[in-house]
């Protein structure tokens, strides 16, 4: 006999091929997001207190700017900018008579012209 002539007996005793076995349903993993470079993000710059409330105040004003997208940043810039500005040019004004003279704080510099 020859095996090139299978008939239907021989079908028949050959056992189905297997069943694969079922694969656990798993949930395909949502994309990453995007990086989106204009979402705000932290500068991570460190401020070092002055040890002048004034200046050390605006200075913490710069922190508003990293919750904010970078068309805000220009409000929070020009507001510290005014302040400190401000604490500067308070420096400079002389006491009129009967004023006590500004007490000098760690952050003052040398008065050449007095």
């Amino acid at each position: 006999m020859s095996d090139e002539t299978a008939g239907p007996a021989d079908e028949q005793r050959a056992s189905p091929p297997p069943e694969p076995e079922p694969q656990p349903r798993t949930e395909p993993e949502p994309p990453a997001p995007a990086h989106d470079p204009a979402a705000p993000s932290p500068l991570g710059i460190e401020r070092v207190p002055t040890g002048n409330p004034e200046v050390d105040e605006n200075l913490a004003r710069l922190g508003d700017a990293d919750h904010l997208p970078a068309d805000g940043h220009l409000d929070v810039y020009e507001d510290v900018h005014r302040g400190l500005r401000d604490a500067l040019t308070a420096l400079d004004v002389r006491p009129g008579p009967g004023q006590a003279a500004p007490r000098p704080g760690p952050a003052q510099p040398y008065d050449h012209r007095s």
